[in-house]
């Protein structure tokens, strides 16, 4: 196996297209992501409000695209990806976060994986590769379900630097997880590390390519991947070898690879990718990695929410209360989940919100739909001006209630127990 390859640039608001379009071309993407087949850019929303590092940002999303149509790559064959979950509303994720904003200025098509498409079932898809699974077969007996579009795509993952209360950190391999398993997803919770390498094993079948760029230009802390301590950090990574990336993420942020994050271990052991960060290749700032940002990780100040996930799943409260989560009674949880996050944690902590908003990468999303690059442009380097700070978010419980009332209908509506993908 060739050495592991991981691009890594300092950015700013003004060189940000052009050193998305340096940064895959170190990573040698264009190797790996075929021209001639369609492309999934599978954008990460993580809340479907805006705050800041829990999502794909908007300049990502447009220095990808920018950067393929710069290299030849047709935008026809070149599309934004959703997967949706049941606390997460990936339409209104898509607005509030601008990434729709960024996807029709370019004229791409907009995938929503859970509307109209064809689903096709594991077994069907992979074949005997499910015998090497580590987890998925005893998960789901009969199987589970694929997107079959997704067989023969390139897939090119969008996700940012922070960190998860489930898996320590979140990067390029979690970022597959809500595209490529159905929507009881959360079955896979307990051994959620086990199901990280089985879908890296599924996606290495099935893509044409598999590429990862990750954005750091603000990265979270604490108990995400939403109710994070969000910091400006002004880098970007590219990869194809998605355990790698997600290696070097997790070194900036002050853990160890192999000893901390599980994920990264068993994949390294698998020969999935390289977890060793002493033998992956770092190529553009490689003096950015004796940044140690020595975040505290997603245990030391969990919320009440996440605090009772881990008791629900490895705790006191597994024995008692889990086995609601895999009948009709399920829906409980998604609407705890929204009433929580969406009615009371973020309307408390919009100063969070308020304090990026207030620097380079907040003004230049606040200002996006001002200061959006022409499509047609692909010189146009970065935004020397990303406009004036603008007003605060002024988000109470009250003026907060519409959306929110919005994604809690549609976690009730569209819950798993209810619904399934078409086969």
């Amino acid at each position: 196996m060739a050495q592991a390859k991981v691009a890594l640039l300092k950015t700013h608001p003004s060189s940000v297209l052009t050193d998305y379009h340096r940064l895959m071309n170190l990573a040698d993407y264009q190797k790996v992501v075929d021209k001639d087949a369609e492309t999934a850019l599978k954008i990460n929303i993580s809340w479907h409000f805006f705050y800041p590092a829990s999502s794909t940002t908007p300049w990502q999303l447009d220095g990808v695209i920018r950067a393929m149509k710069k290299d030849g790559y047709d935008p026809g064959k070149i599309h934004g990806c959703h997967n949706r979950t049941v606390v997460i509303d990936a339409h209104l994720g898509e607005r509030e976060n601008k990434h729709i904003n960024v996807t029709e200025a370019h004229g791409l098509d907009n995938v929503h994986l859970y509307e109209g498409e064809e689903w096709i079932n594991i077994r069907d898809a992979v074949g005997d590769l499910t015998k090497e699974f580590l987890c998925l077969n005893n998960v789901y007996p009969g199987g589970f379900m694929i997107p079959k579009r997704f067989i023969g795509e390139n897939i090119i993952h969008l996700p940012t630097v922070k960190t998860h209360v489930f898996t320590t950190m979140t990067g390029a391999m979690k970022n597959a997880f809500g595209g490529l398993l159905n929507e009881k997803r959360h079955w896979t919770h307990p051994v959620i590390h086990e199901t990280l390498v089985d879908l890296l094993m599924i996606q290495k079948k099935i893509h044409k390519g598999v590429f990862a760029i990750t954005d750091g230009t603000i990265a979270g802390d604490g108990p995400g991947p939403r109710c994070m301590t969000p910091f400006e950090k002004n880098i970007i990574l590219a990869s194809e070898d998605q355990v790698a990336i997600d290696a070097v993420s997790a070194w900036l942020m002050g853990f160890d690879p192999l000893e901390d994050i599980k994920f990264i271990r068993l994949a390294h052991e698998k020969g999935l990718g390289c977890g060793d960060i002493r033998e992956i290749e770092i190529v553009g700032n490689p003096e950015l990695m004796e940044q140690r940002w020595n975040f505290e990780g997603p245990f030391k100040k969990m919320t009440f929410a996440s605090n009772m996930q881990h008791k629900i799943y490895w705790g006191p409260l597994k024995k008692p209360i889990e086995w609601s989560l895999k009948t009709v009674l399920a829906p409980w949880a998604y609407i705890a989940s929204v009433l929580y996050h969406d009615w009371y944690w973020y309307p408390l902590h919009t100063r969070r919100v308020n304090e990026i908003l207030k620097g380079q990468w907040g003004r230049l999303f606040r200002n996006w739909e001002i200061v959006q690059v022409p499509a047609d442009d692909l010189v146009t380097s970065g935004w020397k001006n990303v406009g004036r700070e603008g007003t605060i978010y002024r988000r109470t419980p009250l003026n907060h209630l519409p959306k929110s009332i919005r994604a809690l209908k549609s976690a009730i509506k569209e819950a798993p127990e209810f619904t399934k993908p078409t086969a």
